[in-house]
């Protein structure tokens, strides 16, 4: 039998203490970038790689004003985050090269949001067959490179972008 090590996914699945506050508030407060994993700022949000992707290259685009609802948005903060998931679309298919890539919200606990009380959008590469039986029928995802490596090869892309 073959095991699937995801020590990263330890916290998340464990009924251990859970976080009080805002992660997405606190985020962008801790004072570096590279260890809390944001890739990317603007004036109104910012990017960061999700802890528990279903893809590598899995990113969230976040406001840093906490607002539960994409209605609630200044026109401002709602166009940058758009704009930087359109970055964020063209940055994953230069570096992973997928077939598809899901762009999407869960607004509210009901629609399956994981922080409900601070809206985000995440962008992620798809491939044909990427959901295959491992994550189907063991709940149990299989990912290629591990978040160091995946921040390393965003964040070094998006700085390129940036200089060029």
């Amino acid at each position: 039998m073959d095991y699937l090590w995801t020590p990263w996914r330890y916290a998340y699945v464990t009924a251990g203490e859970k976080i009080s506050g805002c992660i997405f508030c606190d985020l962008p407060k801790a004072g570096d970038d590279a260890l809390v994993r944001i890739v990317g700022r603007g004036q109104f949000c910012y990017v960061v790689l999700n802890t528990y992707p279903y893809t590598p290259g899995h990113v969230m685009v976040v406001p840093f004003a906490h607002l539960d609802e994409l209605q609630k948005l200044p026109t401002a903060t709602a166009h940058e985050m758009m704009d930087l998931s359109q970055r964020m679309e063209k940055t994953l298919r230069l570096l992973y090269t997928p077939d598809g890539v899901n762009v999407g919200m869960n607004i509210g606990k009901a629609a399956g949001a994981g922080v409900a009380g601070h809206v985000h959008m995440h962008v992620l590469p798809r491939w044909v067959a990427d959901a295959n039986f491992v994550s189907v029928v063991g709940e149990t995802r299989t990912l290629p490179e591990t978040l160091d490596t995946t921040y390393r090869r965003i964040k070094g892309a998006l700085e390129s972008s940036e200089s060029s």
